[in-house]
């Protein structure tokens, strides 16, 4: 696990498939038939299926819970910024970087962005999380 520092940063990449779409759709209750039928997307301006926009997010989420500041953190904010759809079988880097900590109350303030396979950035914005003591 990174030293929660100004400028350490972290990523995990994931394929967002079929299978992750259908079970967002299902935990969230989100059934907007643009991310779950074909024939209904390409009507639509993407033209094609398109993943929800907060599974997208959800990705940040895995880094900062798991790799920056880790395990034991608390989501306090985040902003988003949704810049570019994401398609069935895209992948996507999630990227957390350090913008600012306050020790005495250990809070980090973060950079978060998502890129596609083709460098595209897809979701930008900020998060202000708790972080764990074990984090330093």
């Amino acid at each position: 696990m990174p030293k929660v520092e100004v400028g350490a940063r972290a990523s995990r990449t994931k394929t967002i498939t079929d299978a992750d779409i259908r079970a967002f759709a299902a935990a969230s209750g989100d059934m907007n038939p643009l991310h779950l039928d074909e024939e209904f997307a390409k009507t639509t301006r993407f033209g094609r299926r398109i993943a929800h926009g907060m599974l997208t997010a959800s990705l940040i989420s895995a880094v900062l819970g798991n790799d920056l500041p880790g395990t034991g953190t608390i989501y306090l904010s985040q902003t988003l910024s949704f810049k570019a759809p994401v398609y069935l079988d895209d992948t996507i880097t999630a990227t957390v970087e350090v913008t600012a900590f306050r020790e005495d109350k250990r809070i980090a303030t973060l950079r978060t962005i998502c890129t596609n396979q083709e460098g595209t950035v897809v979701l930008e914005g900020e998060a202000t999380v708790i972080a764990p003591k074990e984090a330093t």
